[in-house]
C-alpha cells in the first residue's frame, strides 16, 4: 500500500509537470485563453502554488481582464499571508491607469516588511519583474535598515545597472565582492558587460575611481587585484604590474598572478612588459620551478625577436642556465627549447640532435621522454629525413596511447607524410585526429585534410599540391623568403586552380611575420575580392583588419572589413572577437 501511494504521488508529480509546460508554451506563443484554462486546471490541484497564482494573474492581464485578475488576487489575500501579492495588485490599479489606488497597495508591501523583514524577497523580486525599480531599491533598503546582516548587493548592482547608474551599480558589485570574496569572478562577469579596451570610456573612468578611493580608504587587497583586472582588460599591463606587486608584497604567498600577467602580456604582443615581469619573476622567486619558467618564456621571447647577430648571446644565457641549474630533469623544457633554437634558428641540427640525446639519457618520465622525441622527430623533419622522424612519433604513439601528445604525435605523422607528398595516408591519419580529444589538433587536422581533399583531384600529378606542401615544408623549417617564393609559384603557374586562395593565404601570412605588411594586404584583398565565397574569406578580412588597426592606425578601413564578418559571417570564429573590435573602434559607450 505505502508503494502504491507513493507511485501515484510520483505520477502525479510527472503529470503536474507535464500541465505546467503545456501551459507556459501556450502563454510564450501568446494564446492566452488556453493558458489561462491549463493554470485553472494546476491552481485546482495545488492552491497555494505562488508560481500558478502569479501565472493566472499575469494571463489575466495580457487579457486585459482587470477585474478578474483584481477579485482573483482579493481572494488569494484573505487566504495566504503573502504580502508580495500587494505589489501584484498595486500593478494590476497601475495597468487600469489608477495610480492612487496603485501606490496604496505598494506601500502596503512596503510596510508588510516592518512587520517582517524576510517578507522583502518577494516584494523587492515582483517590484523588480515590473520595472519598479525606485519601489524594489526602497524595500532593500528598509529591510537592510531592519535587519543589516541581509545582504542585497548583489540585486540592488542588478537594479542599479537596469537604471543607468553606473557608480551606484560598480559600488554594490564591489561591496557584494567584499562580502563574498569566492564570488569575485562572477562580479567581474558582471561589471565587465560595462567596460571596454578603451581607458577613457566613461564606464572604466568612474570604475577606477571608485576602487581608487577605496584603496586610499581601506588598504583592502580586494581593490588591488580589481584594479590589476580592469587594467589587463585595458591592455595597460604596466599598471596591472604595479598592482601584481603590491598584493604580492602584501601576500608573499604565490606569484601566480604575476606569472598569469606576463603569459596575457605575452600573448598580447606587449614583450616589453613581459620581458619585465618575467624578469621580475627570477629575481623575486623563491621556488626553482619558478625561476626556470620565467628563464624558459624570456629565452623564447628573445628567439622569437632575435637576428643572426643575437644568436651568440642567446647561446650563452642557455649555457649560463644551465650551469647555474643544471641538465636535470628540472631543466628539460629549456634544453628542449635550447634544440629547437640549435636547429631551427642557428642552422646547427646535429648540434640540436646532440642537446636532446644526452637528455634522454636522464631518469625521465613517459610523458617527459615524448616531449623530447616530439622534438627530435621535429629536427628530423627539418633535415628532410621523414622515415626516421616517423620512428620517434610512432614511438610516442605506441608509449603514450590516447594522449594529448600521442595525438600530436600522430598529427605530425600526417604531416610528415603530407610533406613528402603522401597525401593518401596523410589523410587517413588526419581523419582519425578530426575527432581528437584535443581541440586545437582536431582544428588543425581538419583544415589539413580539406587542403589536401579539396585540391588532390585537380591534375593527376598533384603538382599545385606538391608546390604547396614544400612550401609549408620551408615555412616549418624557418625558411620563410624560400617558402615565399614556392607560393609565388603557385600563383604564376596555376592561376586557375583552387588552391591559390590557400596559396595567398599562406603567404599572407608570411608577408605579416617578415613585417612585409604591404604584400600581406594584397594577398588579403585579392581573397576578399576574388573568392568572396570561399572558406578563406573570413580569415582574411580579420588579418587585414587587425593590419589597419596595428600597423597603419586607420580605423575606418578596420571598422568596414570587420563590418562584414560580423554581418556576413556570423559562423566564424573571429565573429566574437570582430564584434568587440568593431565596438571599440566605434567607441560604443557600454550599458
Amino acid at each position: 500500500m505505502k508503494y502504491l501511494s507513493l507511485l501515484l504521488f510520483l505520477v502525479s508529480i510527472t503529470i503536474a509537470g507535464q500541465n505546467d509546460a503545456i501551459a507556459k508554451d501556450y502563454y510564450n506563443k501568446g494564446e492566452f485563453e488556453k493558458a489561462l484554462h491549463e493554470y485553472k486546471k494546476l491552481y485546482a490541484q495545488s492552491s497555494s502554488n505562488i508560481n500558478y497564482i502569479n501565472q493566472i494573474v499575469s494571463t489575466y492581464q495580457q487579457l486585459e481582464q482587470y477585474d478578474e485578475a483584481e477579485t482573483f488576487l482579493l481572494k488569494i489575500l484573505e487566504r495566504i499571508n503573502y504580502p508580495a501579492f500587494f505589489v501584484e495588485l498595486g500593478y494590476n490599479f497601475q495597468l487600469k491607469n489608477e495610480p492612487e489606488k496603485a501606490n496604496t497597495y505598494y506601500n502596503k508591501a512596503l510596510a508588510s516588511i516592518d512587520v517582517n523583514p524576510n517578507h522583502v524577497f518577494g516584494i523587492a523580486r515582483l517590484f523588480q519583474s515590473h520595472s519598479l525599480l525606485e519601489e524594489a531599491i526602497t524595500a532593500y533598503n528598509k529591510a537592510k535598515a531592519l535587519k543589516p546582516d541581509f545582504n542585497f548587493n548583489l540585486q540592488m548592482a542588478q537594479i542599479y545597472g537596469e537604471q543607468g547608474d553606473l557608480e551606484k551599480m560598480f559600488t554594490s558589485y564591489i561591496e557584494f565582492a567584499v562580502s563574498s570574496p569566492i564570488a569575485l569572478n562572477n562580479v567581474k562577469r558582471a561589471i565587465n558587460d560595462f567596460i571596454t579596451e578603451d581607458s577613457t570610456n566613461d564606464n572604466n573612468i568612474i570604475l577606477r575611481k571608485i576602487l581608487l578611493k577605496k584603496l586610499q580608504e581601506d588598504p583592502n587587497l580586494l581593490w588591488n587585484k580589481l584594479l590589476s583586472w580592469l587594467f589587463i582588460q585595458q591592455k595597460d599591463f604596466k599598471k596591472a604590474f604595479a598592482q601584481e606587486k603590491a598584493i604580492f608584497n602584501r601576500e608573499s604567498e604565490s606569484l601566480s598572478g604575476l606569472e598569469e600577467l606576463a603569459l596575457i602580456a605575452l600573448n598580447d604582443g606587449q614583450e616589453d612588459i613581459a620581458l619585465e615581469i618575467f624578469t621580475y619573476l627570477i629575481n623575486t622567486a623563491q621556488d626553482i620551478d619558478t625561476q626556470l619558467s620565467a628563464h624558459h618564456n624570456i629565452l623564447l621571447l628573445r628567439t622569437k625577436l632575435s637576428n643572426k647577430e643575437d644568436f651568440p648571446n642567446i647561446k650563452a644565457q642557455y649555457n649560463k642556465i644551465f650551469e647555474q641549474y643544471g641538465k636535470l630533469p628540472q631543466t628539460l623544457d629549456l634544453q628542449i627549447s635550447y634544440a629547437h633554437f640549435l636547429a631551427f634558428y642557428d642552422d646547427k641540427p646535429e648540434a640540436a640532435a646532440q642537446v636532446l640525446d644526452y637528455a634522454l639519457d636522464l631518469p625521465l618520465n613517459a610523458l617527459q621522454e615524448a616531449k623530447v622525441k616530439l622534438e627530435l622527430g621535429d629536427i628530423l623533419l627539418l633535415q628532410e629525413k621523414f622515415n626516421k622522424a616517423l620512428i620517434y612519433f610512432s614511438q610516442i604513439q605506441r608509449n603514450l596511447k590516447n594522449s594529448t601528445i600521442s595525438q600530436e604525435a600522430r598529427f605530425k605523422v600526417a604531416k610528415a607524410s603530407y610533406y613528402k607528398g603522401d597525401f593518401k595516408w596523410a589523410e587517413s591519419q588526419l581523419n582519425i585526429l578530426k575527432s581528437s580529444t584535443s581541440q586545437l589538433i582536431a582544428n588543425d587536422a581538419l583544415e589539413l585534410k580539406l587542403l589536401i581533399s579539396d585540391n588532390k583531384y585537380e591534375d593527376s600529378t598533384q603538382t599545385a599540391l606538391k608546390l604547396y606542401a614544400k612550401a609549408d615544408l620551408l615555412a616549418f623549417q624557418n625558411k620563410k623568403e624560400e617558402s615565399i617564393i614556392w607560393l609565388d609559384k603557385i600563383l604564376k603557374d596555376h592561376k586557375t586552380e583552387p588552391i591559390v586562395a590557400q596559396a595567398l593565404y599562406k603567404q599572407g601570412q608570411l608577408f605579416e611575420e617578415q613585417s612585409h605588411y604591404e604584400g600581406a594586404i594584397t594577398n588579403y584583398e585579392l581573397i576578399i575580392t576574388n573568392y568572396r565565397d570561399g572558406i578563406l574569406v573570413d580569415d582574411a578580412l580579420f588579418h587585414l583588419a587587425n593590419i589597419y588597426i596595428k600597423q597603419f592606425n586607420e580605423p575606418e578601413k578596420a571598422k568596414a572589413l570587420l563590418e562584414q564578418i560580423i554581418f556576413n559571417h556570423a559562423d566564424s570564429i573571429y565573429f566574437v572577437d570582430a564584434r568587440k573590435q568593431y565596438r571599440a573602434l566605434r567607441g560604443d559607450a557600454i550599458k
